[in-house]
């Protein structure tokens, strides 16, 4: 689960579960609210996990570093007069 849908669900998890007075029955709003914000915390702690894990592999191997010519900067220096 990306990390836009995680925060998503985290935010309408807390909305149904902090701001919504209404009632239904049957559904309890407010638990619907708390097993949101449970399954988005989750997805954004496995998100963040495999995010952090997960490279290329390309990434792994000894990198191939290429040194090229510098050209001298010639600094000439003068007595006062």
């Amino acid at each position: 689960m990306p990390l836009g849908t995680s925060i998503f669900l985290i935010a309408v998890g807390a909305i149904l579960r902090y701001a919504v007075t209404a009632t239904v029955s049957g559904i309890s709003i407010t638990t619907i609210g708390l097993i949101l914000m449970i399954v988005g915390a989750l997805g954004l702690v496995l998100s963040l996990l495999y995010m952090t894990t997960w490279r290329p592999r390309a990434v792994r191997e000894a990198p191939v570093v290429r040194e090229a010519p510098v050209a001298r900067e010639r600094v000439v220096e003068r007595e006062p007069y």
